[in-house]
């Protein structure tokens, strides 16, 4: 498995000269006060400021650079995922259809079409979604289908934002990345692993929607419940046999798992205290920081936050 992130490592290398024209590399900012109030020096990875306003712009171009523009080309996410793979195909110019279920937000609707991709509403949810999308695919040897998560070069591309970290922070003991799918920690991960100096990364899960702590905690893939939760950019069920997990439970060095109570909490501290308004899944990750507190004095921390497309009446009312 070692060997497996170092090729992920060098696949993302490779995908940081594909996608540079298109990114932008995001500041690594020192916290304004809240470091040193938990004791310890603290920068943000601000994926909240990239282009679509997450880090899944870099996934979807490394994905759609390996595409030919001839190929047709297909997805399925009423959020972040399909935002950046909608902005990707537009100007790399891919003819991209994008699946998303009857109870898509008319904002996130609107701004998938923007991008002029074809939609099709179609599924109860946005996983029921996924399932009708690579259905059409594995049905019509015309299109290709793009995992948010489950594919080599969406977390190859995802994992820039860890070389990008080891350059602008160039000692760092600890690094906070929200889990989902497992894309974004296997891809970071193991450029941290590969080129960093012993840094310990720390998978912070959603409780109300935990799939892959539990699936690194079994060794497998397993149903869990999943509940409504504020981080709902990570929230959603994984693919068996997915490609992340055996790479991710190798990368991950601690697992921590945060209420809906801990993750508003710091949804309002990075408002208040950074001056940052995140959406839920970024403050996941700055929860992990803060429940174990104690654990990271007086060490190097970054924290990722992966992206700013929050629901207003969700989150503006906590902060």
């Amino acid at each position: 498995m070692i060997n497996e992130c170092y090729i992920s490592a060098a696949n993302s290398v490779r995908a940081r000269k594909r996608i540079a024209p298109h990114i932008y590399e995001t500041p690594c900012l020192p916290s304004q006060g809240l470091g040193d109030e938990l004791g310890c020096e603290l920068h943000f990875k601000a994926e909240n400021f990239q282009h679509t306003g997450s880090f899944k712009l870099r996934g979807a171009l490394s994905k759609l650079t390996t595409i030919d523009v001839d190929q047709r080309v297909v997805t399925a996410s009423s959020g972040n995922h399909g935002i950046a793979s909608s902005y990707a195909a537009s100007i790399l110019g891919h003819k991209l259809s994008v699946y998303l279920p009857v109870n898509v937000s008319k904002q996130k609707l609107e701004r998938i079409k923007s991008f002029g991709v074809e939609v099709v509403v179609e599924g109860d949810d946005a996983g029921h979604s996924e399932v009708i999308a690579r259905a059409a695919a594995e049905a019509d040897p015309t299109l290709t289908y793009i995992s948010p998560y489950n594919d080599t070069d969406i977390f190859a591309g995802q994992g820039t934002i860890g070389l990008e970290m080891l350059e602008q922070v160039p000692h760092v003991d600890n690094v906070f990345i929200s889990l989902g799918g497992g894309g974004l920690v296997s891809g970071i991960g193991s450029v941290l692993k590969a080129f960093g100096t012993e840094v310990n990364v720390v998978g912070v899960s959603a409780k109300n929607s935990a799939a892959l702590n539990a699936a690194i905690n079994r060794g497998e893939v397993i149903d869990v419940e999943h509940k409504d939760t504020l981080a709902d950019g990570v929230a959603g069920a994984m693919d068996v046999g997915s490609l992340t997990l055996p790479i991710a439970s190798n990368v991950i060095d601690e697992l921590v798992v945060c209420d809906e109570d801990e993750i508003a909490s710091c949804l309002r501290l990075l408002a208040r205290k950074e001056h940052q308004i995140v959406e839920g899944a970024a403050a996941l990750a700055l929860a992990g920081l803060v429940q174990n507190a104690d654990k990271y004095k007086n060490q190097t921390n970054i924290v990722l936050l992966c992206g700013a497309n929050f629901d207003d009446a969700k989150i503006l009312p906590l902060i």
